[in-house]
């Protein structure tokens, strides 16, 4: 009904930087908050970056001040710009979006299948 394809992980080396996409499609109607979480082995998944569709951001500390979210509404994707790469960033990459309104009126959370980055010289 709605997917959500990641794009553009990859190996990079230490202080390098990557950029990441989202494209959501399907039966859209809109799209409240997106975000990005990671998982690295043997860990929790946790919360990167979110957007509200306003535009407001909320970032992890370990990531303030070298990764940037941003979207375009219009084409319901979403964006995460990675600098200043560190290896522990190592981790597969989700997309999310918590609130999807469909062209039903249902609400419906996605995700994203991941996509792989790694950190490493």
């Amino acid at each position: 009904q709605v997917q959500l394809v990641e794009s553009g992980g990859g190996l990079v080396q230490p202080g390098g930087s990557l950029s990441l996409s989202c494209a959501a499609s399907g039966s859209i109607f809109s799209i409240d908050d997106m975000g990005w979480h990671r998982q690295a082995p043997g860990k929790q998944r946790e919360l990167v970056a979110a957007i509200t569709r306003g535009g407001r951001t909320n970032y992890a500390d370990s990531v303030k001040g070298r990764f940037t979210i941003s979207r375009d509404n219009a084409r319901n994707t979403v964006f995460l710009q990675m600098n200043s790469l560190k290896p522990e960033d190592t981790a597969v990459y989700y997309c999310n979006a918590p609130r999807v309104i469909t062209t039903a009126r249902s609400q419906i959370s996605a995700w994203g299948q991941g996509t792989q980055v790694t950190v490493s010289s």
